[in-house]
């Protein structure tokens, strides 16, 4: 074996060539492991990604199907204010008074507000257990991706020996390119250039699996920044703006139930029901952002399965 065949062999790891060794062949020379190992350069880290991958889409799927949930609910509430009229408790004079006319609008509005209080009853429900659940799928998701960066960062290493590795060999092809004379000489020239052929082949697909798996794993953690902010303000709408709105009517609902509701009273109600309905507004305006940003990173997990594909 001359010295250039032996430093390229000596890039090859042990378990590898055990693995080859063991494959059938009672032998395996540094030439047909250099021939196998050509066209299975980050095999390993490739099906790994693979299966991460397929784990990452099914997350990000799961979270597209939450975020048109939090939509429905939010659009429930929205639809459901403008239910809420206080023109009729604006109308005030005497004979009202006299005649209970104001105590039956008062009536009517405290009905009207119980049973939308109800819808915003169950949004609060439902965005706390949608925040649970996000939270408990992030903790998941935070998992898969630690080990996926562990494997896009090996799939590099794996790309950059083997850009070592073509170099050697081609290395290689012009010492034995100077020293040809002989037709055994020829026929190895020929076969180290068709080897190098393969390596370039393979490297070029792996490249582009690398770049697919950087964009996923960047798309995936943009996209989780999306969703803490979605579920944050989700969360202040619930627990500060759908509450002091809740409280507010609930005061003016009990005030007009007896006929007679004060102006500073009914000029908060309506400053809070007004703010709740521009929240929740805004909230839908991003939740179809998410939903945008949802399913777009789905899309590219599926194209970097395509990439994986393609080099497998």
């Amino acid at each position: 074996m001359d010295p250039q065949e032996d430093r390229t062999a000596s890039l090859m790891t042990p378990a590898k060539l055990a693995k080859v060794a063991g494959s059938g062949s009672a032998a395996v020379g540094p030439s047909q492991f250099l021939d196998r190992m050509a066209a299975d350069v980050a095999h390993q880290h490739l099906h790994r990604l693979g299966e991460l991958r397929l784990a990452l889409q099914a997350h990000g799927q799961g979270e597209l199907e939450q975020a048109e949930q939090a939509a429905s609910v939010l659009e429930q509430m929205r639809d459901a204010l403008p239910q809420v009229d206080f023109a009729p408790l604006q109308e005030r004079n005497w004979w009202a008074d006299i005649t209970g006319k104001s105590r039956t609008k008062g009536s009517a509005f405290a009905s009207t507000f119980d049973r939308v209080d109800e819808v915003a009853q169950e949004l609060g429900t439902a965005v706390a257990a949608l925040q649970k659940r996000q939270l408990q799928r992030a903790t998941a998701q935070d998992r898969t991706l630690v080990e996926f960066n562990v494997e896009y960062q090996a799939l590099d290493k794996a790309i950059h020996q083997g850009s070592r590795w073509l170099q050697d060999m081609r290395n290689q092809v012009k010492a034995r390119q100077a020293q040809a004379g002989s037709a055994g000489s020829e026929q190895q020239v020929r076969a180290d250039e068709a080897r190098c052929e393969l390596l370039v082949e393979r490297l070029k697909l792996l490249r582009a699996a690398a770049a697919a798996s950087h964009g996923a794993y960047e798309e995936v953690l943009a996209t989780a920044q999306r969703r803490s902010e979605f579920a944050q303000a989700t969360g202040r709408v619930a627990t500060v703006h759908l509450q002091s709105w809740r409280s507010s009517l609930s005061a003016v609902a009990s005030a007009a139930s007896g006929g007679k509701v004060s102006q500073p009273l009914l000029d908060e109600a309506q400053k809070a029901h007004d703010k709740l309905r521009r929240k929740l507004e805004a909230l839908l305006a991003d939740a179809g952002q998410l939903r945008t940003h949802e399913a777009a990173l789905v899309a590219q997990l599926a194209a970097m399965g395509e990439q994986l594909a393609a080099v497998a």
